[in-house]
């Protein structure tokens, strides 16, 4: 195939590197020189025939560059003219010839000298180069008609040219490409190739370019309209002026004015607002930053800064207050009536903060609102559940369009009072994101040390909550974080006893039901037992909430049965029994733990706490032929699988006080199952009934069916604390057990417990698992049961059961006796 230039070296050239630019054949450019090495390369080119190699190099940052740090294809130059400046820099002007490629350096130490080879380019011409040509041309065109810094001049010049290879050098010399890819295109040898190359680099600049065109044409209309409305407001004003509506806007100053010299604030707030409004007389009233000024003005006005409003300190009208709204709740009431005596006697006391924690249900709102009848404060709530937003709490900035104060400040401004009982409800229920956490916010707001001077992003200025009597609700202690814990004062609300409950429904809540059904002028008498059925069977919660519910519903049965009684024209007394509720309510919803009917083998009465409040938990036990497997069903946390095979520990440790083969592990499986396996359960409260159950089934000695028990177990037999007792005594209760075993460290909380209780129940401390064993299995010799280490190694055994355990049996007879259980 024939060739434009034949392949031959020219021998050596100096070579000047250039930066940031690749000259291309046919490409007059002006280049200035500063570097020694390259000014010396072109005073050789100028002292032989003014030829010189022109090649990019890789990094435009490096001053010295390498030979690996240059393209090895370039440009062979024509210094046209050469000018040295008075800084030391030299200006020169040159053409590029032909395309070359660099074959090796020569050795020269003041300037590169290479030894050079010309690439060849195809000469060939068809239909197809042609026609690229044309699309080169037309593309080009549109190029120029969106870039105003290329002359149209310069298309009659392409438009002359009919060889594909200066068509291309000469057009990529006027577009506005990266250096890699100028550097590309000039180490194109086939022209074909080169003008595919430049087509599709030319589209993709005209792309930019239109985007380019779209984002002035929009924003030279933006610029329009802002004229056009600066210029309709100037004239606006000038016609307010001429009406007299400016001064209006001066009236509103003089307003302001007059406020903040009359609001009693603090001086903080004086200066701030008095140099606002100073900003304001300069603004124009039409003017969106004058709306901010006086949206800000209005706030800090419109606050409490001082309004209190003036408390009831007589204690026994508080409490009577308190009686007359909630049945119970002794702590927490006798807390507020404490807090009014020492404010009769000091005057002056910062505002306590309470938390009240429970159940749902149990009146820990409504409790809120009657302290404040109470004290004779306003009462504000705020509910704070899903509240995830840091500025809920503290505000925005007034940066931000639409900023406001946060929900503390606003509800201030809304109770017009700045000592009004403030409630945070569902403070538990708060969550964090990428927005902030709300609950760190509201350290500064629960701190007495700091509320004095509570920060609002949008006040900036000191706000004083001291006065406030902040009370906070939660369902669940675990889900507050501990710094906020330790600002409050914790006030535990449990559940209800079924006994509240009754008189709760008969003083509060059966009024009110038929009150509101319409039936209150009706003779309606509920008797007890109907209500504990409603208690029992229909609801399953520590509050009175679906007890509330449940009233409600039989009242509107008993409203319907009224109104065709009228409608028939009798007069009826309506009764409500048990058997009355389950015509009304339909079939039993619910079942409470109830003690067995007979002493069982490897079934115990354990006691547990829900979120509804305590119940009965039966652990069960029973033995297989096997080799050792302890396998525990129920849907058991880690906890409490763990203290199942603390207890079978203890009784390993103990088989022989127990009359057992020490070897009894390696020839049964032990299943220990808790019943609802539905339900989750966990904690470390039920070692002691599993340890019993156990020893029962083992023992082949029956469990007390009347006796309850909860406690922790160590591998020692210690029985260790537990929590949530109230609860537990009031399930054993409802259970009709009639001893519950606690731990001896527990009789401090037995004061909790209502009397009424503790006149059926008979609780017993314990301090060792030995003690639980004596009481809780039904033996016929109390006394030789379990002897201490010490005593005739003969009364290891130390039960008189008239017959062994079949443990210490035959040990093919266990497999028998033991699945007979």
């Amino acid at each position: 195939m024939a060739s434009k230039n034949d392949k031959k070296s020219v021998g050596s050239i100096p070579l000047l590197p250039l930066r940031d630019i690749v000259v291309f054949p046919h490409m007059v450019v002006p280049l200035f020189v500063g570097r020694e090495r390259s000014i010396r390369a072109l005073d050789e080119a100028m002292r032989r025939n003014k030829e010189i190699l022109l090649a990019a190099q890789k990094k435009a940052k490096t001053n010295e560059p390498t030979p690996e740090e240059i393209f090895t294809i370039g440009t062979v130059g024509a210094i046209i003219q050469l000018l040295k400046l008075p800084d030391g820099t030299v200006k020169v002007l040159v053409e590029g010839k032909r395309r070359v490629r660099i074959q090796r350096y020569l050795p020269e130490e003041t300037h590169f000298v290479c030894e050079v080879e010309d690439v060849v380019e195809p000469a060939e011409t068809n239909v197809e180069i042609e026609a690229l040509m044309r699309s080169v041309q037309t593309t080009f065109e549109s190029y120029v008609k969106l870039n105003k810094r290329i002359p149209p001049e310069i298309l009659v010049s392409i438009a002359s040219i009919d060889d594909p290879s200066r068509l291309a050098d000469t057009i990529v010399a006027h577009l506005n490409l990266k250096l890699p890819d100028r550097q590309s295109l000039l180490e194109l040898q086939d022209p074909a190739v080169r003008l595919e190359k430049l087509y599709e680099l030319m589209q993709s600049e005209i792309e930019i370019l239109l985007v380019e065109k779209k984002i002035r044409t929009r924003v030279k209309k933006q610029m329009e309209k802002t004229q056009k409305e600066y210029y309709l407001n100037e004239q606006m004003q000038a016609i307010q002026k001429e009406l007299g509506e400016r001064d209006e806007f001066k009236n509103e100053i003089q307003e302001l004015e007059e406020k903040i010299k009359n609001k009693k604030m603090s001086k903080e707030a004086t200066a701030k607002l008095k140099r606002e409004l100073k900003k304001l007389k300069m603004m124009s009233p039409m003017s969106a930053e004058a709306t901010v000024v006086r949206n800000y003005l209005d706030w800090v006005l419109s606050l409490p800064w001082y309004d209190v409003t003036k408390e009831k300190l007589d204690i026994s009208e508080a409490e009577q207050i308190l009686d007359e709204d909630h049945y119970g709740l002794k702590k927490a009431k006798e807390r507020v009536l404490e807090y009014l005596a020492v404010q009769a006697l000091v005057k002056k006391l910062k505002g306590p903060i309470l938390c009240f924690v429970g159940p749902p249900g149990v009146g820990k709102t409504s409790l809120a609102r009657s302290i404040a009848r109470a004290t004779g404060r306003k009462y504000v709530r705020l509910s704070l559940g899903g509240v995830r937003d840091e500025a809920e709490i503290r505000g925005h900035r007034r940066t931000y369009i639409g900023a406001l104060p946060g929900k503390i400040i606003q509800s201030l401004k809304k109770v017009g009072s700045n000592n009004p009982v403030f409630l945070l409800d569902e403070v538990d229920k708060m969550s964090t994101d990428f927005r902030g956490d709300p609950s760190s916010a509201l350290l500064e707001v629960l701190d007495p040390e700091q509320n004095s001077t509570f920060n609002d992003h949008y006040l900036d200025l000191d706000y004083d909550l001291s006065q406030v009597m902040f009370i906070t609700t939660a369902n669940d202690l675990h889900s507050i974080p501990l710094p906020l814990q330790d600002r409050m004062e914790i006030i535990e609300i449990s559940g209800y006893t079924e006994l509240d409950k009754v008189n709760i429904a008969k003083s509060y809540l059966i009024p009110k039901q038929l009150e509101a059904n319409g039936i209150a002028d009706v003779s309606v008498e509920f008797v007890d037992d109907a209500i504990r059925a409603v208690i029992n069977h229909y609801t399953k919660e520590s509050g009175v909430r679906n007890l509330e519910r449940e009233i409600a519903a039989v009242c509107r049965k008993i409203a319907k049965e009224t109104i065709k009684d009228r409608q028939d024209g009798r007069q009826q007394h309506f009764r409500v029994t048990a058997k009355m509720v389950a015509k009304f309510l339909g079939p039993y919803k619910y079942r409470h733990g109830r003690a067995e009917e007979r002493d069982e083998i490897g079934m115990v009465n354990g006691l547990a706490v829900t979120r509804v409040g305590g119940d009965l938990l039966v652990t069960e036990v029973s033995l297989m032929p096997g080799k050792g497997k302890l396998i525990i069903t129920g849907k058991l946390g880690d906890v409490m699988q763990e203290s199942a095979q603390a207890a079978l520990s203890y009784i390993r440790s103990r088989a022989p006080l127990l009359g057992i083969d020490r070897s009894f592990n390696q020839r049964i499986d032990i299943h220990l199952h808790f019943p609802e396996g539905a339900i989750p359960k966990d904690g470390p409260s039920a070692g002691i009934a599993m340890a019993t159950a156990l020893a029962s089934a083992l023992t082949r000695i029956p469990v007390r069916r009347d006796v309850a028990m909860t406690g922790e177990i160590t591998l020692r037999g210690r029985v260790l604390p537990i929590g949530g007792l109230k609860d537990k005594v009031m399930a054993a209760h409802r259970g009709g057990i009639k001893t519950v075993i606690i731990p001896a460290e527990n009789k401090k909380d037995i004061r909790d417990i209502p009397k009424s209780v503790l006149k059926s129940v008979r609780l017993v401390p314990v301090e060792h698992m030995d003690e639980v064993l004596r009481l809780a299995l039904a033996v016929t010799d109390q006394e030789t049961f379990l002897l201490p280490p010490g005593n005739d190694p003969d009364d290891y055994l130390g039960i008189r059961l008239g017959s062994s355990s079949p443990l210490m049996g035959d040990p093919g007879e266990v497999g028998e006796e033991a699945t007979e259980h």
